[in-house]
Order: C-alpha cells, then structure tokens, then sequence
C-alpha cells in the first residue's frame, strides 16, 4: 500500500467504514429495517441513514484539510458526531 501514502487516520477512517458496513449488512439481514423520518427532509432506513452519514463525513473531512489547518483528528471527531445524530434522529 506504500503506492497511496496513507496515514494512520486515514487507515482507521477507511477500517471504521469497512466495520461499520459489515455490521449494517449483518444487522438488515438478521432485522430488516422500515423508512421513517427524521429531522432528514426524507423518509430512510438505516442503511440510507449510514450513506448519508458516511458522505457527510467525506464533506467533513474535506473541509477541515481545504479549508483549515486543524488535525484529521479534529474532522474525525466531527464525522463521528455528525454520523451518531444522523443514524439516531436522521
């Protein structure tokens, strides 16, 4: 993998996304899930609510690199935060 230089955010970044689809997959074969609606404009399932989750945490991190000069671990932080009120009250 030296061909991307990635750091060790980055990697747990991309592992975390990785976990977090497996377990979904899990979870909506064991217990599919209903739309319903949030404070999101539309009504979603838990796996719209991950997607939506998982881009705004792209848009996140994009941000804080282009825009800042704060640590990656700052935009993580904020992706996490962003991610639990999305799949809580999305």
């Amino acid at each position: 993998m030296n061909w991307m230089a990635w750091t060790q955010p980055t990697a747990i970044f991309f592992a975390l996304i990785a976990l977090m689809l497996i377990a979904m997959t899990v979870w909506e074969l064991r217990s599919p899930s209903a739309p319903r609606r949030g404070f999101l404009p539309i009504a979603t399932t838990r796996g719209d609510r991950l997607f939506i989750g998982l881009l705004g945490s792209a848009y996140w991190h994009l941000m804080v690199i282009g825009l800042t000069d704060w640590s990656i671990w700052i935009a993580t932080a904020l992706s996490a935060v962003w991610l639990f009120a999305v799949m809580r009250w999305g």
